[in-house]
């Protein structure tokens, strides 16, 4: 064979599987934006998911505090016919007070007295947080101890 035909032969080879790795890089790089493209895809459905179940949520909280709201002010409208009610019939006013408290329109305290400070100390002598315990007593060492086996 000539050399020249070899070099075309060479030329033709190469030709041919720079096709090949071209059409298989191309296979491969299309096969991952596809799913890339289908990723967007499902993240998009997903968004409009979470739109639609954040304002169905949206929708269900304003019932919600719609119908708290209607629930306090039938409370104190119940309240007050008691309190009416036992006016009527001559009730006490010890009676109106505690329908008050109920309702929060009055403490069952004075506003004026504050609630007592937390002691960080024990009430008796022998707490946990008194400052002898653990304290091994004069009386204590005295006294006789069983033998230790």
């Amino acid at each position: 064979m000539d050399a020249s035909k070899i070099n075309w032969i060479l030329a033709i080879g190469c030709l041919l599987a720079g096709v090949g790795l071209g059409a298989l890089g191309y296979h491969l790089f299309n096969s991952s934006a596809t799913g890339l493209q289908k990723m967007r895809q499902r993240l998009a459905e997903r968004d409009r998911e979470l739109a639609t179940l954040r304002t169905g949520m949206d929708d269900h909280l304003d019932e919600v505090s719609r119908l708290v709201a209607d629930l306090q002010r039938d409370s104190e409208a119940l309240a007050n016919r008691v309190a009416l009610d036992a006016r009527s019939l001559g009730g006490k006013s010890a009676t109106v007070t505690g329908m008050a408290i109920a309702t929060g329109q009055a403490s069952p305290k004075g506003d004026s007295e504050e609630p007592a400070m937390p002691r960080d100390y024990a009430k008796g002598s022998g707490g946990t947080l008194s400052e002898d315990f653990g304290l091994k007593n004069d009386e204590d060492a005295k006294a006789p101890q069983p033998p230790r086996y």
